[in-house]
């Protein structure tokens, strides 16, 4: 586990020219990680979503952190290739989320309509005093 020292910041440290990790970098692997949650979406069952939550905003923290003093031209001229490779696995990772979800809510639909029915003996519904007709 890494120890962090609550000591004076060391020289260079809020250098905006001394940075945790590089765009591309730090890009390649929100990629990875929506990739991972992607593929895991559609294959396990057990899918740690939480886990996954907390790498994509850990990433997306340290690509905050980078983008300080770096211009949106300069930005997206040196970084369109990956950022056109995000956009396509975003895209995908939505779609697997979609899905997901609208299986959550179908499988809830069921079993509301199951409980409903069971929970219904006739004896206190409409029909029975002829306001149902």
């Amino acid at each position: 586990m890494t120890e962090y020292s609550f000591s004076a910041p060391r020289a260079g440290a809020n250098d905006v020219s001394v940075r945790p990790a590089s765009l591309s970098t730090i890009l390649g692997r929100i990629e990875e990680a929506v990739e991972a949650e992607t593929h895991g979406l559609k294959t396990d069952r057990g899918f740690d979503l939480q886990s996954s939550n907390a790498r994509k905003s850990r990433y997306l923290y340290e690509l905050t952190r980078a983008m300080k003093g770096v211009g949106e031209a300069e930005f997206l001229a040196e970084h369109r290739d990956g950022l056109r490779r995000l956009r396509e696995a975003l895209a995908s990772n939505e779609a697997a989320i979609r899905a997901h979800l609208d299986a959550v809510n179908e499988v809830a639909t069921l079993m509301s309509n199951a409980i409903r029915h069971a929970e219904a003996d006739g004896t206190y519904s409409a029909g029975e005093f002829g306001w149902g007709r």
